[in-house]
């Protein structure tokens, strides 16, 4: 139980950290993305706005105002900035090429470029790392590029570094969570083992003085004969070892580890389920079972009596009169699968995980009369988590589900 507390809190610190990490490094780079690409495409219209072509035209181009740039051409990401421009004329001639880096990109590159991106219709985009803006330019249109090489190389080292040192701070986070998770979970165990420790100690102490209570007042008994405050002293004292034998039982299941061995399940579960019989007929019900043959799981034959035993009786305890018990049990997903099944007022949904805590029932307004102190589902609980399967309560139109899960073999 406390591990698996230790690994929620270890997962969720991590998980917290990875969303944090995850999110800011999405926020800043796609922050950076947009801004780098509102940044180039201003300084490509200002290039654009300062372009001048260097030969004339068969068109006569249009009055246009003085530029309003878009960006300082005096800043140093200007100036540092590569421009590529071609000229084409509206007939589709290229006009003129300016390659400032005829090594890198060769002039027909940029020319079949320049083609494809008037034939696309689009005034702005990414191509070959290449940022691009078109334009009219009053007599001829021109497509001016931007390299993106050196800034996306820039970004992709950036990115790298930053996933290896965030992944080596991740490996410090989870060796800190562990230790955290163990500091939080450590005094948590403690008292939890101290609490057991008690519930033993106290059943091993309350068991003698009930024993010699009992053994004086049936002498006692035999020398008065019927006496009524004999008889509530025996009542009670009844009472008194049925909890002590509780008390034990749930001790030994919690801090012995049972003996395992090969078991018909199917035998053992119609064994213990044929005299529920005359007690569910004694109280007005009806027990149905199914239960196929020929299931067999490995566990401890006296623990896992004990789990049919708990189940059947909290059924018929609680199921309304003239109602119907059923007690199925199946092979499902590599389990065997125990089903006790009554009809009985819906447990709350806040209810149903703290049922197989001990000592707690869900109407508190009850006292122990029936001989119930809120024993039973934790012992069924404690002896199911033992042989590594899993309990559990469902509630649907006026029934109680119980479940139990053993591995088979």
């Amino acid at each position: 139980m406390f591990k698996k507390s230790r690994k929620k809190i270890v997962a969720s610190i991590m998980l917290i950290l990875v969303l944090l990490w995850v999110g800011t490094l999405s926020v800043i780079y796609t922050s950076s993305y947009f801004e780098m690409r509102k940044q180039n495409k201003q300084i490509l219209k200002t290039h654009a706005e300062m372009y001048t072509l260097n030969q004339p035209t068969n068109e006569f181009p249009s009055l246009k105002p003085r530029p309003n740039f878009n960006f300082n051409p005096n800043s140093k990401r200007f100036e540092l900035s590569v421009f590529y421009s071609v000229a084409i004329s509206y007939n589709g001639d290229i006009l003129e090429v300016k390659n400032g880096m005829p090594t890198v990109y060769s002039n027909d590159t940029f020319e079949k470029l320049a083609k494809d991106i008037i034939k696309s219709n689009k005034n702005y985009g990414v191509k070959n790392n290449l940022t691009f803006y078109k334009t009219d330019k009053g007599g001829y249109t021109l497509v001016a590029f931007i390299d993106n090489t050196v800034i996306n190389e820039s970004a992709i080292t950036l990115l790298r570094y930053t996933l290896i040192f965030g992944g080596v701070a991740l490996i410090i986070f989870f060796f800190l969570s562990v230790y955290l998770a163990r500091r939080i979970v450590n005094p948590l165990e403690e008292s939890y083992k101290k609490q057991k420790q008690f519930i033993s100690d106290a059943g091993h102490e309350l068991k003698t003085p009930v024993s010699v209570v009992s053994a004086n007042a049936e002498l006692l008994s035999r020398e008065l004969g019927n006496n009524k405050w004999l008889q509530n002293i025996q009542y009670e004292n009844g009472r008194m070892g049925l909890l002590v034998g509780q008390l034990l039982d749930l001790a030994r299941t919690e801090n012995i580890t049972p003996e395992m061995e090969y078991i018909d399940f199917s035998r053992l579960v119609a064994s213990e389920a044929l005299p529920f019989e005359s007690v569910a007929f004694e109280k007005g019900l009806i027990l149905n079972c199914n239960i196929p043959n020929g299931i067999v799981v490995k566990g401890n034959s006296s623990q896992l009596k004990q789990v049919v035993s708990i189940l059947l009786d909290n059924a018929i305890q609680h199921s309304k009169k003239q109602g119907e018990v059923w007690l199925t049990l199946t092979k499902e997903h590599g389990f065997a699968k125990l089903s006790v099944i009554n009809e009985g007022e819906e447990i709350p949904e806040e209810h149903r995980t703290k049922i197989f805590e001990r000592f707690y029932r869900v109407d508190t307004a009850r006292n122990s009369e029936d001989n119930h102190y809120g024993l039973g589902l934790a012992i069924a609980k404690a002896i199911t988590t033992s042989h590594k399967g899993q309990i559990e309560v469902r509630c649907f139109n006026g029934f109680v589900e119980f479940i139990v899960q053993i591995p088979l073999l």
